[in-house]
């Protein structure tokens, strides 16, 4: 029986114990997927400390040393090595980086194996395409060799389609792990989280990137206490390379008392932060879909964010959510002190995100949409390249009408 399971093999750059939405996405699916697939992974050793191979919930884990750059070509070595011994019926690529050009170079090697990509960038379309650069006809091909193209928000998808994909792109979020984010009771027999607390909790869960605003988000502080906001505190979960300059900034603009930076947390335990915060703010620059928002919905906090990239593919603006500005400290300092000061409305908007994350986000629901991309793949016919010969008297560099017409045709 177990040999009969369809043979799945993950190339993500990133796995637990380095994590992010990406990495808990692939446990959690593949988690609820282990009695039906069997699935391998090929990762990046980011610490000598981690295992070179290890089984890690219901997936095999390869972990393969050196750089990000050498990752690719590592990973695909070690993936030849690998089809030899179990000849999968699927190739996943978690997103269209590092993962994607390993995958990339593993369909052209065995282009009988039908590949699905998963994009969950959070960064900027420009932002990518700059440190794409060169490589950009070659990262095309990414797009243009997959067989199915599972995107976590429309934002995503339409990307995909902007460069190259022409195979079927469907939009699959990410989803929440419901039973973490139990509300009690008592909490909502008042207006507010801690009616009584005399400090109220503004809290984010961020890498500490440019991409994310956290920096909008301590300029806002200033914008609050001119506001004589109830007493707050901001805390700031998560880590990353604008750290430092971050805490700066709150020293400088003279708020490091009102703003707390926790460092990196447990994903375990991010829950029972937000059970104890009474808002979520993160007023991103660039949000793939915003798997934090998620979570704090399912948690029962009113959320504020930005309307960028997948963010309004699930926040109704004064629905479940509100929107502020980008880069603009001062609406939203306005937006949190109204969340704060209108019970009315802070209840509409916490009422509101949980019922969205209960009807649409659950992890349950999300994997039984993978569950049938994977099987259709499985089932997927091995249909050849067409192979097309051209004939023509003439072909650039020479100049004439069918030159033209002949390198158009060739290049469509």
């Amino acid at each position: 029986y177990m040999d009969k399971k369809p043979r799945v093999l993950i190339f993500s750059l990133a796995y637990f114990p380095v994590v992010g939405g990406a990495e808990i996405a692939v446990k959690e699916i593949t988690g609820r997927l282990g009695d039906l697939f069997n699935f391998d992974l090929i990762t990046l050793q980011f610490s000598r400390s981690h295992e070179v191979k290890e089984v890690m919930g219901k997936v095999n884990v390869y972990r393969v040393s050196g750089t990000k750059l050498a990752y690719p070509l590592k990973a695909v070595l070690l993936a030849r090595k690998l089809q030899r011994q179990n000849k999968y019926q699927i190739v996943w690529s978690i997103m269209a980086a590092y993962a994607g050009f390993g995958v990339l170079f593993f369909k052209l090697v065995y282009p009988r194996v039908p590949m699905l990509l998963t994009l969950q960038e959070g960064d900027s379309e420009q932002h990518i395409l700059k440190r794409v650069g060169v490589f950009y006809p070659l990262w095309r091909l990414i797009f243009k060799k997959a067989d199915h193209i599972q995107a976590i928000s429309g934002y995503l998808a339409d990307f995909a389609r902007r460069h190259g994909a022409t195979c079927p792109v469907e939009v699959v979020p990410n989803g929440v792990s419901l039973g973490k984010f139990q509300i009690p009771n008592p909490k909502f027999q008042t207006n507010f989280k801690y009616e009584n607390s005399n400090i109220k909790t503004i809290i984010t869960t961020s890498r500490l990137v440019y991409k994310n605003g956290v920096d909008t988000l301590i300029r806002a502080i200033t914008e609050l206490k001119r506001l004589h906001a109830p007493c707050f505190m901001l805390q700031v979960l998560g880590d990353g390379p604008d750290r430092s300059k971050l805490e700066k900034l709150a020293k400088d603009l003279d708020v490091a008392d009102k703003v707390k930076f926790v460092g990196q947390v447990d994903p375990d335990l991010i829950p029972e932060y937000l059970s104890q915060a009474d808002v979520f703010v993160r007023p991103s620059r660039s949000e793939g879909l915003g798997n934090s928002f998620l979570e704090a919905m399912a948690a029962g906090l009113p959320v504020i964010g930005t309307a960028v990239g997948g963010i309004p593919d699930f926040l109704v603006d004064n629905v479940n959510g509100l929107f502020s500005r980008v880069d603009d400290p001062k609406d939203l300092a306005e937006k949190i002190n109204l969340v704060l000061t209108d019970s009315n409305l802070y209840r509409k908007l916490s009422e509101n995100g949980r019922k969205l994350v209960e009807a649409d986000y659950s992890w349950d629901k999300i994997t039984l949409k993978i569950k049938a991309i994977l099987n259709s793949l499985n089932a997927k016919p091995y249909t050849p390249n067409p192979r097309v010969l051209l004939a023509t008297g003439i072909y650039p560099p020479e100049i004439g009408g069918p030159a033209t017409y002949a390198a158009l045709l060739e290049k469509e």
